[in-house]
């Protein structure tokens, strides 16, 4: 599938919608640690707890990785 993104260089994870992967039908898995979100300013995230993850291949021209 092919979607255009928002990269944040600053950012120390990479995260995606349960929204898109219920459509798309991606495989979570449970993590076995919630992680809780900070803000910039380090303030928590008023959005709820990452519970799982899902791994992907990432394509930039001729760049893959595995997230």
């Amino acid at each position: 599938m092919s979607v255009k993104v928002l990269l944040d260089s600053g950012a120390t994870g990479i995260f995606i919608s349960k929204q898109l992967t219920d459509k798309q039908g991606f495989k979570l898995k449970k993590l076995s640690r919630p992680i809780k979100i900070r803000n910039m300013d380090g303030t928590n995230n008023s959005g709820r707890l990452v519970t799982h993850k899902v791994e992907v291949n990432i394509y930039f021209k001729e760049h893959v990785e595995q997230v």
